[in-house]
């Protein structure tokens, strides 16, 4: 696997999200089949795994992420991100979000991030957190006093590098006179372009990305005509059946080039993702082995200028039904 740098932090540049291995996400899954999923994305070299507490039910997720890297944590760069699982009893606040349900809740208070590590820490079983996230930016506490507490836990060896996550140009400004961010995270593909200043600030600070959702959630493979029972993406109004199918239309001359190239649509997603900044790195998540060494594989592709000028025309062309995530 190719490597890329996020700041002074070196991971491959296709990583695994593994959001999608807990249940509510994509449907039902066991922890057998989720645990196989991420072994074989590690030993298909994708070592940078992307994790939080609030991916399934009381930290199932970092959970299962720490059984399955048990033996080979030196091989691992692990990420994973606070903020959104708050502790029973503490306050939270609204970030307004583009899901049906309309909000998440979010604490980022410094006097819990501290409480937060520690029982990351504990849910992973290890000792230290390689890149850590504030998920969201709490509308209630600023940035800065947040980045400060954290800041504290790379001075006390808890983590080795900071992260944001769903921030603008100026938040990350902001965050890192305080401390150097190694790392931001924020939704980047085919279908939803990064901000430009964002892009601009991190660039000019040397500041890594992280593209989430790198796939559009799925829809970049191509693949996606309805959902299942119990998939978190009916929250989503872009999957809902008449504009998923809007979307389907709108994509077909992506999907046609993929078959030209005689590569998949997932594939020449995530190439052209990484064609677009040089530390630009993307986590795309997916249970079955076989789709993800394909992704994997997009990381060896190189994209002729002509190719990347054709996708840009029809990218100019398709407009998204149903609006952002965020």
């Amino acid at each position: 696997m190719r490597t890329r740098q996020l700041a002074t932090l070196q991971v491959p540049a296709i990583g695994y999200g593994a959001m999608v291995l807990s249940p509510g996400i994509y449907g039902a899954i066991d922890d057998t089949r989720a645990e196989a999923a991420l072994k074989a994305a590690l030993d298909g070299g994708a070592t940078h795994v992307d994790t939080s507490d609030a991916y399934g039910v009381d930290g199932h997720n970092e959970r299962l992420v720490g059984r399955a890297i048990k033996g080979r944590r030196d091989e691992v760069v692990v990420a994973t991100k606070f903020g959104l699982a708050v502790p029973e009893g503490e306050p939270s606040r609204s970030q307004p979000v583009g899901y049906a349900f309309g909000e998440l809740r979010v604490n980022a208070e410094p006097r819990l991030v501290r409480r937060y590590a520690e029982r990351s820490l504990r849910n992973l079983d290890t000792d230290v957190i390689d890149l850590y996230y504030a998920h969201y930016p709490d509308p209630g506490v600023p940035i800065e006093d947040t980045v400060g507490a954290m800041a504290d836990l790379a001075r006390d060896g808890l983590i080795k590098h900071v992260g944001l996550s769903n921030v603008t140009a100026a938040q990350l400004r902001a965050a890192h006179a305080v401390h150097p961010v190694t790392a931001v995270q924020n939704e980047w593909s085919m279908w939803r372009p990064v901000d430009p200043e964002l892009l601009a600030t991190a660039r000019e600070l040397g500041v890594g990305i992280v593209a989430w959702s790198p796939l559009g959630t799925g829809f970049l493979t191509g693949t996606v005509q309805s959902l299942g029972d119990g998939d978190f993406r009916h929250n989503a109004p872009r999957f809902s059946a008449e504009n998923l199918a809007a979307n389907n239309d709108r994509y077909a001359p992506i999907r046609a080039l993929a078959t030209q190239l005689g590569i998949t649509p997932a594939q020449l997603a995530l190439s052209w993702l990484l064609h677009q900044d040089d530390h630009v790195v993307a986590i795309p998540g997916s249970r079955t082995p076989s789709h993800i060494q394909e992704n994997l594989s997009a990381a060896d592709l190189t994209l002729h200028p002509d190719t990347l000028a054709r996708i840009d025309e029809a990218l100019a062309k398709f407009e998204v039904t149903g609006g952002t995530l965020l």
